[in-house]
């Protein structure tokens, strides 16, 4: 790809871009009355516009704001792919390797937003216990339940 614009230097760009195109691909093959058909479509395009976009900004906290939206696409996307799969209509086999390409787009997001975000120490993707909050809201439930609460 020849290069015209900054932003198509990043591989964050190129990765997500990629991912674009082979959305739209697997989205050819889905029936279009599918919901999560439009909503994939949104958040692959989604992805790439915003990294574009912030990537032009000048203050950091601009180019923080449109990077943290690609960041939600693309775990969008992932949720995509994952109803996608829950309703059988593709194989999980079909996925994973994209699935690992937004996990990626994800982790270079989280780079680029340490640069540029006061707030990016809170981004802890891959590295967080997802069901802490999950066993701490039964053992509330069940406190309540016994009457400790």
């Amino acid at each position: 790809m020849k290069v015209f614009f900054d932003h198509e230097k990043l591989d964050v760009y190129r990765e997500a871009i990629g991912f674009c195109g082979w959305a739209g691909e697997l989205l050819s093959t889905i029936a279009p009355r599918v919901a999560v058909k439009d909503q994939l479509d949104r958040a692959s395009t989604s992805i790439s516009l915003n990294i574009a976009e912030g990537n032009g900004k000048f203050s950091e906290r601009d180019r923080a704001r449109f990077l943290e939206i690609a960041r939600g696409s693309a775990l969008e996307c992932a949720a995509c792919l994952d109803v996608l799969v829950a309703r059988k209509l593709v194989h999980e086999e079909q996925i994973e390797a994209q699935k690992e390409r937004l996990s990626r787009i994800v982790q270079m997001l989280i780079g680029m937003l340490r640069r540029f975000s006061g707030r990016a120490d809170l981004l802890k993707e891959g590295e967080g216990n997802y069901h802490l909050g999950v066993e701490q809201e039964h053992e509330h439930e069940q406190d309540y339940q016994e009457g400790t609460a």
